[in-house]
């Protein structure tokens, strides 16, 4: 079964063609970073128009780049939330086109469903059940994920994502965007421990997040840092970074960890963009081995926003034989919890693990 997947949710238009769930074909994404790096952060009307230049072109390569053509799918896979409302319509309405035209079928995709099944594009992947952290710059987020399109929802953030938070102190730092790599890159300079920043754990028993304290404790120390108060003399600039991220990955890693030990799971799934940062595997890996945890990442272009993670969950939707309503329009914000859940059951689902398909 030929899937095409498109997600246009931010800044990146983005396709891929995927065989059953699990072989890219092809991936093409178009970065609009360039664009959006003079104003440090994505300007949603400049991405809008980018998309609606790019999104043909996209498809096309992505079609070509796969060796296949329209009359070739079985179905099509599209972002309809969450995200930029004027982004997505434009992958929206263009997959609406096509599925009228070439008359195939057509899925409505939660982002974060995309995120999280995005570890199905390895060859090396989890059984059921897994944790599944997904961390991007719109979403942080805990999952148990016992199935396809079974997902229980167990922490996520209350004000500002962890990759947003890396884009905020960026800028504060005057390291440009996107701020994950340039928080990262200039890092490697500092000592991760120089300066104590908040851990904002929110109680005990919370699996939620809020990044919004330690960004506004860095924007307070850099502020005295600049002005030469109290003793941030010998400080560089480098050991805030350093220190920023130590505590950012901390928190992240001890609210995973919290879910393994609540659930008893031993699969750990971390995805989004974020998952790119080398400190954070690094810690999570240092975990893994200490508590006898498997880890799992995608790979880098599939950590970030991509078609092919639509496409793997849009196939599990098309055999499942769901359709989207013409009607249906898009969510700025969409909870995963709001999701139909699929039909299958565990006996079919053990069978495709022990198969090595999802």
């Amino acid at each position: 079964m030929l899937i095409l997947g498109i997600d246009t949710s931010c800044d990146d238009t983005s396709a891929a063609i995927v065989e059953d769930g699990c072989r890219p074909l092809s991936s093409v994404v178009n970065s609009q970073v360039k664009l959006h790096h003079p104003y440090g952060g994505v300007v949603p009307e400049l991405a809008s128009r980018e998309h609606l230049k790019n999104i043909v072109p996209v498809v096309e390569e992505s079609l070509s780049r796969a060796s296949v053509s329209f009359r070739d799918l079985d179905g099509i896979a599209v972002t309809v939330g969450p995200g930029l409302v004027g982004a997505l319509l434009v992958g929206l309405y263009y997959a609406k086109g096509l599925a009228l035209a070439h008359r195939l079928p057509l899925v409505g995709i939660n982002h974060l469903e995309g995120h999280i099944l995005s570890i199905f594009l390895e060859k090396d992947f989890p059984s059921f059940p897994f944790i599944a952290i997904t961390i991007s710059g719109g979403h942080t987020s805990i999952y148990l994920v016992e199935g396809y399109g079974r997902y229980t929802q167990m922490g996520q953030t209350l004000d500002d994502a962890a990759g947003e938070s890396f884009d905020k102190v960026a800028k504060i730092l005057g390291l440009g965007y996107p701020g994950g790599v340039a928080i990262e890159r200039e890092a490697g300079e500092g000592k991760k421990d120089r300066i104590k920043f908040p851990r904002a754990m929110l109680g005990p028993e919370s699996l939620d997040f809020s990044f919004s304290g330690v960004k506004t404790s860095v924007a307070l120390y850099v502020k005295d840092w600049k002005e030469g108060n109290k003793d941030t003399g010998s400080v560089t600039l480098a050991d805030i970074a350093a220190s920023f991220q130590e505590a950012v990955v901390d928190v992240l890693v001890r609210k995973c960890l919290k879910a393994v030990q609540e659930t008893g799971v031993r699969h750990i799934v971390v995805a989004g963009g974020v998952a790119c940062n080398g400190r954070l595997r690094e810690r999570f890996s240092s975990e893994a081995v200490q508590n006898n945890l498997q880890l799992f990442y995608p790979s880098a272009r599939y950590c970030t926003d991509n078609g092919a993670m639509i496409a793997v969950a849009g196939y599990h939707r098309i055999l499942n034989n769901e359709r989207m309503d013409l009607s249906q329009d898009v969510r700025s914000k969409f909870p995963i919890q709001d999701l139909r859940p699929l039909s299958r059951g565990p006996a079919q689902e053990e069978r495709q693990n022990r198969d090595g398909m999802p």
